[in-house]
């Protein structure tokens, strides 16, 4: 068991959901001295936990996961933080091909969970059910999952950040908040961190959850990789608002397009769960080593762009689903950054090689549902007193010699495959 006293310095680098939920966990369980850093007050305006809504699903074909997100779903229901910011409007999952593989074996870890789910076997059951998909294309089957839904990511991340603020744990942003290195000893022991403004912090433990920047601070890219997924809003009126007010989440596997009931504002949000993008990029730490992670020193969402191919993609999906509003501008295009692992699974554990440090990354493009619980277990991890198989899945593999191209395979990717941002992209971008 890791050794760790409630009164030592422990430094959390990143504000997203693994780094407040982190946090909070330990706050809760008696950690007096612990500090919060990061580039942006959160909702850190371009991490993967800010946006206007994000999926809250049990629909895994792995029982750990489906078994974890029952245990958030009921927090996100009942917990006077996160129940504000929940939407239980079920959740659509179709296919364009029968007896889809992912939708089996899924279906059998819910039953065995004991969840309920109704299946479709053709588009006109779907459009009986959901009269606001009157328009859907035909060819889908899937099935519907009305215990799921979606949250508003911004507002639960704030309202985890209201609550760290009164239980008095600091959360420091902006320069004296953004980490530019770690400060490892002679000992191979990290010791704190250097931000750009203002002297080191330190620490006598650091846990860096720092997402897809992770990579620019320590050389994980063995088993993560940064991939910028693209996401496109329209702006409803509220007569076409009100139409599709009672959709479900409804997500094509086929093509990995998903989107989400208008919100509150009337936004319609549509995006896609595939392979997305990568850019090659000198890292922050190591000269020469290059990096697919998103920019350190400036706001990564800051620009309305989406890569030509995104654009067309993503009026396709909608096309299949919403074909009134597909060809509507986009109010807002962004990439997402993900941070993918090998198998879809979290990390979770104590660097190998350098002491006291601990990582906290691997979101994979789902972790952002299991927020209401996620620190209750990182922080299990943190202390030691994880369950084995927590351990086995959340940790951090050893280095290998040979890097291989990370692609994720716990089935949920589809769409197409994953594509380097080229010079051309990246010059669209900047005229934004």
């Amino acid at each position: 068991m890791v050794k760790v006293s409630h009164d030592e310095t422990i430094l959390i680098v990143g504000a997203g959901a693994f780094g407040l939920s982190t946090a909070l966990a330990l706050r809760e369980r008696g950690f007096t001295n612990t500090t919060v850093i990061d580039r942006y007050d959160p909702p850190v305006r371009d991490g993967s936990s800010n946006d206007i809504s994000r999926i809250i699903r049990s629909d895994y074909n792995d029982p750990f996961y489906a078994r974890l997100a029952k245990e958030a779903i009921e927090s996100w229901k009942t917990s006077n933080i996160y129940s504000p910011h929940f939407h239980q409007s079920g959740f659509l999952l179709t296919s364009q091909v029968a007896n889809d593989p992912f939708f089996e074996k899924t279906k059998a870890v819910l039953k065995s969970q004991s969840q309920k789910y109704r299946d479709f076997s053709s588009t006109a059951e779907i459009k009986r059910t959901f009269p606001g998909l009157k328009h859907i294309q035909d060819g889908l089957n899937g099935y519907f999952n009305p215990s799921s839904g979606w949250a508003d990511a911004a507002g639960a991340i704030k309202a985890v950040a209201t609550r760290l603020s009164d239980l008095g744990v600091s959360i420091i942003t902006g320069p004296r908040g953004t980490m530019q290195s770690l400060i490892i000893d002679s000992k191979s022991r990290v010791t704190g961190v250097n931000v750009v403004s203002g002297e080191p912090f330190r620490a006598s433990k650091v846990i860096l959850a720092t997402g897809a920047w992770t990579n620019r601070y320590l050389d994980l890219d063995y088993t993560i990789v940064g991939s910028a997924q693209p996401v496109g809003f329209i702006q409803l009126t509220p007569e076409e608002a009100q139409e599709l007010a009672d959709i479900p989440v409804a997500i094509n596997m086929t093509s990995a397009v998903f989107f989400f009931p208008p919100n509150p504002d009337n936004i319609l949000k549509v995006a896609y769960h595939g392979h997305g993008f990568e850019v090659e990029d000198l890292s922050d730490g190591k000269q020469g080593r290059t990096v697919s992670a998103p920019q350190r020193d400036s706001d990564n969402a800051a620009s309305s762009w989406l890569p030509d191919d995104a654009d067309k993609y993503l009026r396709a999906g909608l096309r299949q689903f919403v074909p009134d509003v597909a060809e509507r501008p986009w109010t807002r295009g962004r990439l997402c950054w993900y941070t993918e692992t090998p198998t879809g699974d979290f990390i979770a554990d104590y660097h190998q090689a350098v002491a006291e440090l601990f990582v906290a990354t691997g979101g994979s493009g789902h972790g952002f549902k299991f927020l209401p619980v996620l620190g209750q277990y990182i922080a299990n991890c943190f202390e030691g007193t994880a369950s084995a198989e927590v351990q086995r899945k959340w940790q951090l593999p050893s280095p290998t010699k040979t890097k291989q191209k990370i692609v994720v395979t716990d089935g949920s990717r589809r769409g197409p495959p994953r594509r380097m941002l080229d010079s051309n992209d990246r010059l669209q971008q900047a005229k934004l």
